[in-house]
């Protein structure tokens, strides 16, 4: 995304604590930051999904040697054998939490599945909708700085409840955990190579790697770039960005909060962390707080010294006000406060809710809109592997009821020919 102003914390302290004018300044350029920037990656991933594109495997192959640990002669396909045996490798207390997030996520997404039906709307004039899984997906599980066998379970899972058929997972240098969530899903494709090349070959489709309907999933910028420079020939589910985390609190624990927020500052050094709170109290709280829990994590302390803020708010619902201007990926925010929530890709009720639970156990998805992308729309779910068909049927009742109407409007617009398909049934009827 591009990135706001960048404010310089205070010796000694991680995050700076914002106020009157300058908090203003600092809230208008987090409401209008965009996406990722991608221009100074975007040549070089171009000339990767060109390469893909033109020379299939070879070009894959070549990348995937250089960059994703695949040794000569090792094929690009992960053997199901090598899945099964990462599953029967995996210790027990981890098969039981890939178990328990899988249910989660599995019972939730079944909650969200959109329903077919059918109703007349008029006398001889039924409409409806037809759900259908797409054909084919690919879900992007990043292997970089941490293996995400979570992601595994956000990807693969909605799909599997939407009914998608052919599911393909790609992922560079999977670690055991990441094969092992796949084992047990029943993921029979999982191809060992990730950046670009793997968005490009899923798009465009190589000997070995046969071409989806959509790619979904996280990724770092080549990823990114990837995605949208093949969005037009493939779908995406959006752009995602650097980790982005607001809390609102007036009375919190500061150890939860500052918690919550070096969580989320982890991921990468260029993650927006922002607490919010009317108590100038609790704001130097947290601030401590964030000090001391970032000392041993040099990434969430960067990120946090560069990219964390906390505003000072008048009230809860000035508050409120404000994360709603900057539409985060994540938000954690009072109950009672959630009715006035109207922009957040995920939404965190009261202290005991953790923000890590969306990230694994709690069933709604990870994969979540950034750089503001959650004012038009939510998570990854279970309707991005679905469409959604509308349907109708007219009897003589239904043509004699509407079809007077049609003709009008047809010829309002100059459409004879339309205005025809009505007259030529209505004459009929």
């Amino acid at each position: 995304m591009r990135k706001p102003a960048r404010h310089h914390p205070r010796r000694n302290s991680v995050m700076r604590i914002f106020q009157g004018d300058e908090r203003d300044r600092l809230l208008t350029a987090l409401a209008s930051r965009g996406a990722t920037d991608l221009a100074e990656v975007e040549p070089a991933v171009r000339r990767i999904v060109n390469d893909v594109r033109r020379n299939g495997d070879r070009a894959v192959r070549r990348y995937a040697t250089r960059w994703d640990g695949l040794a000569k002669g090792e094929p690009l396909r992960v053997p199901e054998e090598e899945l099964h045996n990462a599953w029967e490798q995996t210790d027990q207390e981890l098969r039981e939490a890939i178990k328990l997030a899988a249910d989660n996520i599995r019972r939730y997404a079944e909650w969200q599945t959109p329903e077919e039906w059918r109703r007349e709307i008029q006398p001889g004039v039924s409409i409806g909708q037809l759900v259908r899984p797409l054909e084919s997906v690919g879900c992007y599980v990043p292997g970089g700085r941490y293996p995400l066998p979570s992601t595994v379970l956000m990807t693969v899972i909605p799909a599997q409840v939407a009914g998608v058929r052919q599911i393909r997972v790609v992922s560079p240098h999977p670690g055991q955990a990441t094969l092992a969530a796949a084992a047990f899903l029943g993921v029979r494709e999982f191809y060992r190579i990730g950046g670009a090349q793997a968005i490009a070959a899923l798009a465009y489709g190589t000997e070995e790697i046969p071409r989806v309907d959509k790619i979904v999933g996280p990724g770092n910028r080549y990823v990114t770039a990837a995605k949208k420079i093949v969005a037009f020939d493939c779908a995406i589910e959006f752009l995602a960005g650097p980790t982005e985390a607001v809390v609102i609190s007036a009375d919190g624990d500061p150890a939860c909060i500052a918690c919550d927020l070096a969580a989320q500052a982890e991921h990468d050094p260029d993650a927006l962390c922002v607490f919010i709170t009317t108590s100038k109290a609790l704001a130097k709280s947290v601030q401590s707080e964030v000090q001391m829990r970032t000392r041993a994590n040099p990434i969430a302390a960067q990120s946090l010294s560069t990219r964390g803020a906390i505003l000072l708010a008048a009230s809860l619902e000035q508050a409120v006000e404000m994360a709603n201007r900057i539409a985060p990926e994540h938000l954690t925010v009072p109950a009672e406060l959630a009715p006035a929530v109207q922009h957040a890709g995920a939404i965190f009720l009261d202290e005991f809710t953790p923000q890590a639970a969306g990230d694994y156990v709690s069933g709604t998805n990870h994969v979540l809109p950034t750089a503001a992308m959650a004012r038009i729309r939510g998570g990854l779910s279970v309707l991005d592997f679905v469409r959604v068909i509308g349907c109708q049927q007219l009897s003589r009742e239904g043509i004699e009821s509407i079809g007077a109407h049609g003709i009008v409007l047809a010829t309002a617009e100059g459409l004879r020919g339309h205005a025809e398909a009505f007259r030529v049934r209505s004459s009929h009827a």
